[in-house]
């Protein structure tokens, strides 16, 4: 039978708020197993001690901004709604029945003004790892790292072309540090010439590059597979323990994987004090260089590997030439040897360059299967991180190999699939790179406590 409900009286309750928020709920758990007081410390220097107007409590900001990520709110006006007829949310804000909850606007401004800037939300983070890590959830062994696109809050259909210096970033630092210190031990031996004034290095001449006029700082994602357009890169770290999130990198989307990432490993272990032995990443991560560096700090790296290899022009293929360790040498099919001649400085490596004497090529029966049409002599071209790729590589296929790249998976594109679709990660709203790193790092705050409150519950 139909029932129908007309002219339903509203009745006078005598309730508390304490009474509408169940106690199993997830903001009551959460309230219980974190200290927010920190934000107090945090924001201290925000703030004029003796003079101004009263503010908003810092800890209502910082709580009003993690209920949106928590939630998956992506609009502060939204927030501002959610919270005004949730009971859930007013609790955890402190806020009673009655109480009127900030505008969003107010919000918006403090985010925007007071704590631009500041590196409040990085320390935050920060502050949520360090209690992550006394509750024992954090064993720090054991670091997983991966990226993710995030679109920027920009149209593709307005990109213009710009001149722009090329920028000089830490990973380049570092291969200009390995060649030196290859160079100064290769003259010193006398096995190659000391470098020529005129050879040196050139300034790389500015080059031009498309930018989005609307975000600038935002880069031209342009990978098989991915979507084109402005789009920032979120490289995230995670603790294979319990999936914490323990580091957060923003960069513009054309930026490679590998750029930060060496930075990030030592940002972890001096300023985390995590005691980092085994790392897994992507393919895109396990670069020559990173190979060697990480091998110098005493870090095991576990990456799938490369995909294809060489392509030689000719029949001859390097595993034809035999590397004699004695004489620093490489033998060819016809007995002649390629002597080391020079150290040359590739894009992204160093290569010791052995080459072999042009009259005993071009007298030679197999000229026209060993030497490309471009040269007159047969050219042997040998990274100088080349064992420490190679032992790199020689773990594939090991049942350790397996299970770090299996726990990447499960972890790291876990979290980027539960943050794209629960909190916020799936596009921008904000502009420039301080404001998206700000989200990322929200998102990545949301995500670690929540794992915090299933992993202590």
């Amino acid at each position: 039978m139909m029932t129908r409900t007309n002219n339903k009286q509203i009745k006078f309750h005598l309730v508390t708020i304490e009474n509408l928020v169940p106690e199993d709920h997830f903001l009551r758990k959460l309230d219980s197993l974190v200290d927010f007081s920190f934000i107090y410390q945090e924001t201290e220097s925000c703030y004029c001690q003796n003079n101004g107007r009263p503010c908003i409590d810092p800890v209502i900001l910082i709580k009003y901004l993690l209920i949106g990520f928590l939630f998956g709110i992506e609009s502060e006006r939204r927030i501002e709604q959610e919270i005004q007829v949730n009971m859930a949310y007013r609790w955890f804000l402190g806020f009673d029945m009655d109480d009127r909850v900030p505008d969003h606007s107010t919000i918006s401004q403090n985010r925007r003004r007071r704590f631009n800037g500041t590196g409040l939300f990085r320390r935050l983070f920060e502050r949520i790892i360090f209690q992550c890590m006394e509750k024992g959830l954090v064993d720090g062994r054991t670091v997983l790292t991966d990226s993710t696109h995030i679109k920027a809050n920009a149209s593709a259909k307005k990109n213009i072309k710009v001149i722009a210096q090329r920028e000089a970033n830490t990973y380049m630092q570092r291969l200009d540090f390995y060649e030196e210190q290859e160079r100064c031990r290769l003259e010193k031996a006398g096995m190659i010439r000391p470098k020529r004034k005129s050879r040196a290095l050139k300034e790389k001449l500015p080059a031009e590059k498309p930018i989005n006029p609307t975000d600038p700082e935002a880069g031209m994602l342009k990978r098989p597979g991915k979507p084109a357009g402005p789009h920032y890169l979120s490289h995230q770290s995670v603790d294979i323990a319990h999936g914490i999130i323990v580091d957060v990198a923003v960069t513009p989307g054309n930026v490679n994987d590998s750029g930060p990432y060496l930075d990030r490993i030592e940002y972890m272990r001096k300023h985390l004090e995590l005691p980092i032995k085994t790392a897994g990443a992507d393919s895109a991560y396990g670069t020559s260089l990173i190979c060697q560096a990480l091998e110098d700090m005493g870090i095991c790296l576990y990456t799938p590997g490369t995909t294809g290899g060489v392509n030689y022009k000719t029949e001859f293929t390097r595993e034809d030439f035999k590397y004699q360790k004695e004489t620093d040498c490489f033998i060819c099919p016809a007995g002649k040897q390629l002597i080391l001649r020079s150290l040359e400085r590739e894009e992204f490596n160093i290569c010791r360059v052995y080459r072999a004497d042009c009259e005993d090529c071009k007298f030679c029966p197999m000229f026209s299967r060993c030497v490309s049409s471009s040269q007159k002599s047969r050219t042997v071209r040998v990274n100088i991180f080349e064992e420490a790729v190679r032992r790199c590589h020689a773990k594939k296929g090991t049942a350790l190999h397996s299970y770090i790249l299996e726990q990447r998976q499960i972890w790291c594109e876990g979290s980027f699939a539960a943050q794209k679709a629960r909190h916020n990660l799936r596009k921008l709203y904000r502009r420039g790179l301080e404001a998206a790193e700000t989200h990322c790092l929200l998102s990545a705050m949301a995500l670690n406590l929540k794992r915090m409150v299933k992993c202590l519950e």
